[in-house]
């Protein structure tokens, strides 16, 4: 009789658990969950209703007795309760119902996470069934996931931009050498474009809105007249509470855009100042590496570029590079041991 060894070897999970997206990879079957961090839930029958897409287009449209919500806040966990439902329907999808075998799981935290966010987000993953849990610095996965040579003494600049939280470190030899974890993203540009919309337009629009108009037509940069998109935008009329349509362009949105992105090119700044003299050659000669969801934002390299003075770019599928990144810790942990906390 011939047995599966497979069975019984501890699966391992990589979580990306972030403000506004989920990325879960396992070690056999690669990429599992790729969801927002939003779950819909009904408390009055403790049952959850959805989860990830399926939740997140219910956000500002459920009726009551039913809430849609992010569980996580600037890049910790602000409902426990929603966070644990959450991870728990992401662990089911990722290892089915039934497991021989408690999974290996790290999981990335800002890299300025307090000690009550991060019992908070251990608690969770225990209390859904990973066994060991390893808790790994968001730029450090970031740099990795993004593959920079983070393991030579050289410097490296990784500036990932998620939902909640931008981290922003310079890394050498595996290690931080200098960081800022700013809580200003991506939730703050769709919080900017919801004010412009009401300020300008006179339009009530809500966070659904918001992230499509970002995504569709959103610059960090002035554009030139023939790539000036245009975008009709449905909400309420603040003054005559009527529904209305309204149509706004690409360059009317940078400002209040702007106005956010300076406060992570400050972060950035104030990063590179507390850097070695010695590392910023290397960082010039390297340029700055942008990831997260946000990074994908039209312009932001060529914005970053100028202001900082660094050359900026975007790496590949910055959407998955902190979970990629966690991925290959997880499998070398030997490699990170100065960086991996383990719970």
């Amino acid at each position: 009789m011939k047995f599966n060894i497979e069975i019984f070897q501890r699966p391992k999970l990589a979580v990306d658990f972030g403000t506004a997206n989920c990325v879960i990879i396992h070690n056999k079957k690669g990429i599992v969950v790729r969801e927002p961090t939003v779950v819909a839930i009904s408390p009055s029958e403790k049952r959850v209703l959805a989860v990830g897409e399926e939740a997140r287009v219910m956000l500002g449209k459920v009726p009551e007795g039913v809430e849609a919500k992010r569980p996580l806040k600037n890049g910790g966990i602000s409902n426990y309760r929603l966070a644990e439902a959450l991870l728990r329907k992401f662990f089911d999808r990722a290892l089915g119902r039934v497991r021989l075998l408690k999974p290996e799981v790290i999981v990335c935290v800002p890299a300025g996470i307090n000690s009550v966010e991060e019992r908070a987000i251990i608690q969770a993953l225990h209390s859904v069934g990973g066994g060991r849990i390893y808790l790994l610095p968001e730029p450090v996965a970031a740099s990795i996931g993004a593959k920079l040579p983070i393991h030579t003494a050289a410097g490296n600049l990784i500036v990932n931009i998620g939902g909640g939280t931008s981290e922003i470190a310079v890394l050498s030899l595996n290690g931080i050498v200098s960081y800022e974890s700013q809580k200003t993203a991506g939730d703050a540009i769709n919080d900017a474009i919801i004010s412009h919309m009401k300020n300008k337009h006179n339009l009530i629009i809500g966070e659904l809105t918001a992230e499509n108009i970002k995504i569709k037509i959103a610059s960090a940069i002035q554009v030139p007249l023939r790539e000036d998109l245009v975008l009709e935008v449905s909400g309420k009329n603040s003054k005559t509470g009527q529904p209305e349509v309204v149509a706004i362009r690409t360059n009317e949105l940078v400002e209040p855009i702007r106005a956010i992105l300076n406060h992570i090119i400050d972060a950035i700044k104030r990063v590179l100042n507390r850097t070695p003299p010695e590392i910023m050659s290397d960082l010039i000669d390297r340029g700055m590496a942008l990831s997260g969801g946000t990074a994908m934002l039209h312009g932001i390299d060529e914005l970053f570029t100028k202001s900082i003075g660094i050359p900026a770019f975007v790496v590949e599928d910055p959407l998955t590079s902190v979970a990629k990144g966690l991925a290959y810790v997880l499998n070398n942990i030997d490699e990170f041991r100065r960086s991996v906390k383990v719970s």
